[in-house]
């Protein structure tokens, strides 16, 4: 029996890894169930609102303008809350209601009244999903320290909640849409009550101790997460997420939908493939998790995260070269590889050259916020692109633009021996 294999089976034995699995499971279906079919439901004209690319393009700008907000927020509180799940609680209370809200609030707004429709859906969905992810894998991550597991084994367990509800949400959305927000809701409501109810023991015990510990010298200041915009590294890490991970994510969630339904017979035929191809990826996804960390064992973190975006790459220029549904479906399944390849070597380059009780700051301000500003600056202007050169062309676009990311990043990250200011890394 392998080794990674016979690791993963005594995770099970540790309770907060359990809890932490299936805590990031049912986020991530909840999110999933609904918006793997987001950029399908504003543009498709019998199943949405039939929205054109440039609308499309001011609704995510916006939202990831009011997440960037709430991304600065939520890092500095959940540093300062360190293990308690409070922010976490208000995040899943907000899943719980996103069925009634798509359907009686938002998709009504977005109708008749667009703009105000725009600002509602941004706070409510950065709130409970756009902003929250990053602080659920930062908690986790936080946890998977304290209590001794395998932070990348358990964002597995997010994956395959991913794939799991991606493999019906095709179906559904091909039946109706309001399928897939009830379900997000339901999704949300158990995770609510998995917040509220399920603690560990060692979490328990963890947390007293914390209580009646000053733990002033834990806990970052204000000054301290401020001084952090003033680390040339940082800005390092912003101006290369925002020029490789931004512009994947536009590609990605923004515009390959669309492109990839519109190259079958019909679009019903389209979505249903789209559906279960997408479970594929995303089951893929799941088991690179578990892969990545003996990658970043064997090779580094470093060397991890530049494969990560050579992958990231190809996948996007290549998009705009095939327009056979057999050979894009393939292209498609490059995500599966691509997405842990780098954001998991991408945290633990944050927790090896930083100070590791700034970790869920860091890790919000400069990989999601980073993320998040490009997709404000850079989301309308790609969808106005796409309208006027087409899919393909802006593919393209993108593709160069994430190379020459990679090159920037070649010359500028860190090795994992230099600047080692977090927990050190060692191979094996």
């Amino acid at each position: 029996m392998p080794d990674w294999f016979k690791n993963s089976l005594q995770a099970f034995k540790n309770p907060s890894y359990v809890q932490s699995a299936v805590t990031l499971l049912l986020f991530f279906a909840s999110w999933g169930i609904w918006w793997s079919f987001f950029q399908l439901w504003l543009t498709s004209p019998d199943h949405g609102l039939n929205l054109s690319g440039s609308a499309v393009g001011t609704i995510f700008s916006v939202n990831s303008l009011v997440t960037l907000v709430f991304m600065f927020g939520y890092g500095a509180i959940q540093d300062r809350l360190l293990l308690k799940r409070t922010l976490l609680i208000f995040c899943a209370s907000i899943t719980s209601l996103i069925g009634p809200f798509f359907v009686w609030i938002y998709a009504p707004l977005l109708k008749h009244h667009f703009t105000l429709g725009i600002v509602v859906g941004a706070f409510v969905l950065s709130a409970g999903y756009l902003a929250a992810a990053g602080i659920f894998e930062a908690v986790t991550e936080r946890f998977s320290r304290q209590f001794n597991f395998e932070y990348g084994s358990a964002r597995a367990w997010g994956s395959l909640g991913y794939a799991i509800v991606a493999l019906l949400a095709g179906f559904l959305f091909a039946i109706n849409p309001h399928l897939n927000f009830w379900l997000g809701s339901f999704f949300g409501i158990l995770l609510l009550l998995n917040l509220i109810f399920w603690r560990p023991k060692a979490e328990k015990t963890l947390g007293a101790q914390l209580q009646n510990h000053d733990h002033a010298s834990d806990s970052p200041s204000l000054q301290e997460m401020l001084g952090l915009l003033k680390l040339k590294e940082l800005w390092v890490i912003i101006i290369f997420i925002m020029f490789t991970w931004t512009f994947y994510t536009v590609y990605d969630q923004q515009m390959f939908p669309e492109f990839y339904t519109d190259l079958f017979s019909s679009r019903e035929k389209g979505q249903r493939i789209y559906g279960s191809l997408n479970s594929l990826q995303v089951f893929l996804e799941a088991l690179m998790m578990c892969l990545v960390p003996l990658i970043m064992r064997k090779i580094g973190v470093r060397n991890t995260l530049l494969i990560g975006i050579v992958i990231m790459a190809i996948r996007i220029g290549l998009s705009g070269f095939f327009i056979n549904p057999i050979i894009v479906s393939f292209i498609k399944l490059l995500h599966a590889f691509e997405v842990p390849l780098f954001i998991l070597p991408m945290f633990r380059y944050f927790t090896l050259h930083f100070v590791t009780k700034l970790s869920a700051t860091l890790y919000m301000i400069g990989f999601h916020v980073a993320a998040q500003v490009g997709q404000v600056i850079l989301s309308t202007p790609l969808g106005i692109l796409r309208d006027e050169i087409g899919y393909s062309q802006t593919f393209l676009v993108i593709a160069i633009v994430v190379i020459l990311a990679g090159f920037f990043a070649f010359f500028s990250l860190k090795k994992d021996d230099e600047d080692v200011h977090g927990d050190p890394f060692i191979r094996s």
